[in-house]
């Protein structure tokens, strides 16, 4: 973890088992003033796929992502070409990509938890594995105007679509098939296939249960608090972006039972 971030509770909290069981909602600073007037106007938009859309329009015209083709150099076209709906394609393809770098950055800068697995095990801040997780982060955010505000304004939309689309529940019941478990460490053994675990600070999740068996022999059951999930394939329409029930869960300290493939 690192000593500071930019939302309302310290990383300690954060990252902690006992958010999970409490969870409150994350509020990244200066979100608020940004897409005030772009969830103004989704509280008024009934269908889910037209939020989408909207959401999409006000990203393109923020940003100026629509404005590529008119940029003369090729580094200002790929700025502005290579939006938010790139880095999450990434992602899905391979989550220790340049883009999966991009992401787990995302939640170090704005929660300050710091990923333990990029390419290999991140034992602490001075290992040669974070520094090639820095050396990627960097070359994928120079590579795209304001990627971090971009993902501000993702993470938020995600949360209002959540709110949504699931009020009154605080959690999800989510899978992820590992086939080991390098990626996360044991804190405590619980008894009966419990486990309190430590997981990457993002990590990819599915509501799938038997599609999370696709990806190893040994599946990883958590209830997920809504705010910590950062994103979740369906609430973009499919024309956008298109994903398979994938979910992208912010990490820390996590109760999981481990079920053992035959």
């Amino acid at each position: 973890m690192t000593p500071i971030n930019m939302c309302n509770l310290p990383p300690w909290s954060i990252a902690s088992q006992y958010y999970n069981q409490n969870p409150q909602q994350l509020q990244i600073q200066g979100i608020d003033h940004i897409g005030k007037q772009l969830f103004s106007e989704l509280d008024n938009i009934h269908s889910p796929e037209e939020r989408g859309y909207r959401f999409h329009d006000f990203m393109d015209v923020q940003f100026q992502l629509h404005q590529w083709q008119r940029e003369t150099s090729k580094n200002s076209q790929k700025s502005l070409k290579n939006s938010y709906l790139r880095f999450l394609r990434g992602w899905l393809f391979d989550s220790n990509s340049i883009e999966g770098a991009v992401l787990k950055g995302w939640v170090e800068s704005r929660l300050g938890l710091v990923p333990t697995f990029h390419h290999g095990v991140i034992k602490n801040v001075e290992s040669e594995e974070y520094y090639r997780y820095l050396v990627e982060r960097m070359k994928g955010s120079s590579r795209t105007s304001a990627i971090f505000s971009q993902l501000d304004l993702l993470y938020e939309y995600v949360q209002y679509e959540l709110r949504r689309c699931f009020s009154g529940k605080k959690y999800l019941t989510l899978f992820r098939g590992v086939n080991d478990l390098e990626e996360h460490s044991v804190i405590e053994n619980r008894g009966k296939n419990h486990f309190l675990m430590r997981l990457n600070n993002l990590n990819s999740f599915t509501s799938d249960f038997e599609k999370a068996w696709e990806f190893g022999s040994r599946v990883l059951k958590a209830d997920v608090p809504l705010t910590k999930i950062f994103f979740l394939c369906g609430l973009l329409p499919k024309s956008l972006f298109k994903g398979e029930d994938e979910c992208l869960v912010i990490g820390g300290e996590f109760e999981v039972k481990i079920m053992i493939g035959g």
